[in-house]
């Protein structure tokens, strides 16, 4: 009986390619809102990810990396004293407000179209500084310790109105765009890198918001977090309160905020919800028609003597083949559209664990359908179906 199903496949293959292409659609569904939600959520945590910092330093109890606020200078001092620690750099965080030129006023400071919301990040311009490794090259670090001088993502430019090599304010003072890059893009504001110093003149402050730290190879950052955490920890630090995360933790702790403790990611999430159902619908509806349209076969099959049990062992292969195809089809199709979008430089990102988990949801989805048709034909009547 389960060459049966190989065979019916075969053979009646057009029976079958609305169930494949309805698995598929599933599968797309799943895969595209599953790199959505990575991509938008997980932008919320670039700071984190495009750095090669294995510990972070902030405010206790800071919930997002946006939200960081300053710390003391001597932190730094007890962060360089773990005998893990090899190298530390402090990291400044700004809200800003980005001004542009107006097209009649030329470079004029008087004359500026509206603000834009940005988030500005000063960090370290050394060749061995830990933030934005991922994204900066080293010519562009040399390029920030211009005066002034900011990267932003390519895909702001026309948001922030100004083009690469322009000028515009940021919170009053001068700055200018020396750069562009992509993978910069953040959540909820535009992201503007530039030099601690140019950060910290337009800040009028010399505080830190982090200090971000690597450790020495072969070291446990999750050992080096615990003593730092026990160091900087309000009862027995004199300089005030403080938290230490791993880099990992840190950035997990950034992006689950944002999807759940959000009415965004609620509303995200929501919808992710609403393509399982849908897709299992879809999936579940377009098997029950296949069954219902092979019924007098499976009627004479059982009126030969045929257990229904073996019938419904034929509709599970059956789903699974078509699960599989379908999930192949959804591959194919995901990847085409992920290519699009970050040709676009939509915000999608899907990695391994997602993929998986967007496998057995289709697998599921098309075991749970094959039992429903099973079930629906186990209920039928043979005298009935050979009418």
């Amino acid at each position: 009986m389960i060459a049966l199903a190989r065979k019916t496949l075969v053979h009646e293959w057009r029976r079958f390619i609305p169930s494949v292409f309805a698995v598929g659609f599933s599968g797309v569904l799943l895969a595209m809102q599953a790199a959505l939600v990575l991509g938008i959520f997980g932008s919320a945590a670039v700071y984190v990810t495009a750095s090669s910092a294995d510990i972070w330093v902030g405010y206790p109890g800071t919930q997002s990396v946006n939200f960081g606020r300053s710390i003391g200078r001597d932190v730094e001092m007890r962060v360089r004293m773990d005998p893990d620690v090899t190298a530390v750099e402090p990291y400044v965080w700004i809200d800003g407000d980005w001004r542009a030129p107006a097209p009649q006023s030329g470079t004029s400071p008087d004359t500026h179209s509206g603000g834009v919301s940005i988030y500005l990040s000063g960090i370290g311009t050394a060749d061995d500084s830990m933030m934005f490794t991922q994204i900066l090259t080293p010519w562009q670090r040399q390029r920030l310790r211009e005066p002034g001088a900011v990267i932003v993502d390519r895909a702001d430019l026309g948001s922030l109105g100004t083009p690469e090599g322009g000028t515009a304010w940021v919170n009053n003072h001068a700055v200018h765009i020396v750069a562009a890059v992509d993978g910069l893009r953040g959540l909820g504001g535009a992201n503007v890198i530039a030099s601690l110093a140019t950060a910290r003149e337009i800040a009028g402050s010399n505080a830190s918001t982090y200090f971000v730290a690597r450790v020495r190879t072969g070291a446990s950052p999750e050992a080096v977090q615990q003593r730092l955490s026990r160091t900087l920890s309000p009862s027995t630090s004199s300089f005030g309160p403080y938290e230490a995360w791993t880099a990992k933790s840190f950035a997990r702790r950034s992006q689950f905020y944002w999807m759940f403790d959000t009415g965004a990611g609620a509303g995200v999430l929501f919808m992710a919800l609403i393509v399982c159902l849908v897709g299992s619908v879809v999936t579940s509806q377009s098997l029950k028609a296949v069954v219902a349209g092979s019924a007098r076969e499976y009627a004479v099959l059982n009126a030969l003597g045929v257990s229904r049990g073996a019938l419904g062992r034929v509709v599970i292969e059956q789903a699974c083949w078509i699960g599989g195809l379908g999930f192949v089809l959804a591959a194919l199709a995901s990847a085409v559209l992920l290519a699009i979008a970050a040709a676009y430089r939509v915000p999608v990102a899907l990695n391994l664990a997602a993929v998986l988990a967007c496998a057995v949801l289709v697998a599921v989805l098309s075991l749970l359908s094959g039992l429903g048709a099973m079930r629906s034909l186990l209920r039928a009547d043979p005298a009935t179906l050979l009418r």
